[in-house]
């Protein structure tokens, strides 16, 4: 046990591995409060479209010898910020979400095929390199951890009202439309800004699991976000350091370590707290709770 505590003092020293902790530090701040308006608002489907997106982004960058990481960010704000009027139910988000998976993906598969690049760096997204961290991605990571909780507090009550229920923000003066737009643009900017760290199949470690094991421990929005940042911290810092002590992908030990938080907390059982539903009709100056997960 010395040996592998001696081991992994060693690697925690090198700057790659450094920088990767800080990421990931980074990610769990900003990215669990992105999974919790993916839950509450009903919009999965979005995520594996913005995979999509950020990988045609990346055919782009590759071809055209722009930054590929950059061009991924563009293309899923672009297109989060498109997809805005669909989000009106999530029934019309799901067949859009279907189209633009398609097309990103064959989109970049037809760039990649014209211009005769080295696919090998495009699809290297699905899988992630997180040791692969720049200054760049930090200053994203950065910005996400900044931006995201603090647009949470500064319209905390209106992004209540909204997860709740859009008819009723709407009647409440929630400017419905821009802040939909702002939010979608946020989770497409998230889902590429991570995709680095885990891989773009397993993004959802970052984001929507932290979120799903805080909907079953929080009464309220304040306190549902409060608790999918620490199970974030927490699941980004103890499976980072088990992939370590055991030579493990990262992005693999990252899911099933929330995954398993998840299934844990799910075995706690569930306060049934309705005053939420009142006090929401009521337009209350908090923010209402969120319904828990079944």
């Amino acid at each position: 046990m010395t040996v592998v505590a001696a081991d992994v003092g060693a690697l925690l020293e090198l700057v790659p591995v450094q920088r990767a902790g800080i990421a990931l530090l980074l990610a769990a701040v900003g990215l669990p409060v992105i999974g919790v308006v993916i839950v509450g608002l009903d919009i999965m489907p979005v995520r594996f479209a913005m995979m999509h997106v950020a990988l045609l982004g990346v055919a782009v960058g590759l071809w055209t010898g722009l930054d590929p990481m950059v061009c991924a960010l563009l293309a899923c704000a672009l297109a989060g910020g498109a997809v805005a009027p669909l989000a009106r139910t999530p029934s019309g988000l799901s067949g859009a979400m279907g189209l633009l998976m398609s097309l990103a993906i064959a989109a970049a598969l037809l760039v990649l095929a014209v211009s005769g690049v080295n696919a090998s760096g495009a699809f290297a997204l699905l899988w992630g390199s997180i040791l692969s961290v720049g200054t760049a991605d930090l200053v994203v990571l950065g910005v996400l951890a900044a931006v995201v909780p603090a647009l949470f507090w500064w319209r905390r009550r209106d992004l209540g009202l909204l997860l709740h229920d859009r008819e009723l923000a709407q009647c409440s003066g929630v400017p419905v439309r821009a802040l939909t737009l702002l939010l979608l643009v946020l989770v497409a900017v998230s889902v590429a800004g991570a995709i680095k760290l885990t891989g773009a199949l397993l993004v959802d470690a970052l984001t929507l699991l932290p979120a799903l094991a805080a909907r079953r421990l929080g009464s309220s929005l304040t306190s549902i976000t409060v608790w999918a940042v620490t199970i974030g911290v927490a699941v980004n810092l103890t499976g980072f350091l088990m992939a370590l002590w055991l030579d493990w992908p990262p992005g693999p030990v990252l899911v099933l370590t929330a995954g398993a938080v998840v299934l844990a907390v799910h075995c706690i059982p569930e306060r049934r707290d309705r005053s939420w539903r009142a006090s929401a009709s009521a337009s209350p100056p908090a923010a209402p709770s969120l319904p828990s997960s079944h």
